[in-house]
This record gives C-alpha cells, structure tokens and sequence, in this order.
C-alpha cells in the first residue's frame, strides 16, 4: 500500500491502542521523575496541575486513576504532548551524558587507588585538572595504596567530582 492510502485511513483499534499505551507511560514517567527534572519541563498550567497532582496522589488506586486522567489531558493536547516527548528526550540525554562522566571519573579514582597504575593516572588527572591540588590527592592515594583508607577513597573522588563540576 502505498503512504498516500495509508495516511487516508483510519488508524486501526489496534494502533489506538498503542499509541495511548504509550501516552499513558510518558504520564508515569511525569508522576515519578525527579524534582528536579520535572521543574525543568515547560508545559500548560493545566497539564502541570494535572502532573502535580499524579505525583502527590499516593495511594495505589487513585495514583493509577490520576495517570489515566493525566494521560487523557495529554491525548487532548497534541502539540503539548509532542513538546513534552521532545524535552524529556532532551533531559534523556543529558542524564546519559552525565552518568557517563560519572563513570570516567569513578574509574580515574579506581585507578588513583590502585598502586600499579597509580603514575599513569595521576598524570592524566593533572592533564584534565591542572589546578587540583597534587599533594592532597597524592597524599590521599598513598593512604588508599598502605591502609586500604575507604575515607580517602571517597575523599579522592569528591574532590575530583568537585573540581570537574567547578569547570
């Protein structure tokens, strides 16, 4: 068939189906997203109501009666509901971004930590942040490397976190 004749048709129950399953996810993720991210959606003041509400209803009946409702607003608002789709998309990514700097950071303290690759870490820690300040770090390392210090294990990787935020 070709798209033309597609378009025309109606969409099945089937499709319908979905595609309200998968509004109806998007409201789930609104209700139980971070504070944090949620204040970062720019939406309607009715859908932000709407959203509020499904995340302050607690109790398991009526949280599930609030998505549904919260989804059905969306339906209702198509262009809202494509603006919505984009920015969560959006904080996606950003959230993958920052969960892979995260972990290049951890295995940077990882390596720090470990004797033997103590030198070629450092090396590289001091290329990335020339302004940190080496004895510390040094000096926490050499407590991980003699004692097993998990102090200065956590010590190493929030200054090293502090200072990549503070670039």
């Amino acid at each position: 068939m070709s798209e033309e004749l597609e378009n025309d048709l109606p969409l099945s129950r089937t499709k319908k189906k979905q595609q309200a399953k998968e509004i109806e996810q998007l409201a789930e993720q609104l209700a139980s997203m971070t504070d944090k991210a949620f204040k970062q959606l720019s939406m309607s003041e009715e859908i932000l109501y709407e959203a509020s509400l499904a995340r302050s209803t607690k109790g398991r009946g009526s949280h599930k009666r609030q998505i549904k409702h919260l989804a059905g607003q969306l339906r209702k608002q198509t262009d809202e509901l494509r603006q919505l789709q984009e920015q969560l998309q959006g904080l996606d990514q950003v959230s993958r971004s920052e969960k892979k700097e995260f972990h290049q950071l951890e295995k940077l303290r990882d390596r720090l930590c470990d004797a033997s690759s103590f030198d070629d870490a450092f090396n590289e820690m001091l290329n990335l942040y020339p302004q940190i300040d080496r004895k510390v770090i040094s000096r926490l390392a050499r407590s991980v490397h003699q004692h097993a210090d998990k102090r200065a294990f956590r010590e190493i990787f929030k200054r090293l976190r502090d200072f990549h935020e503070g670039e």
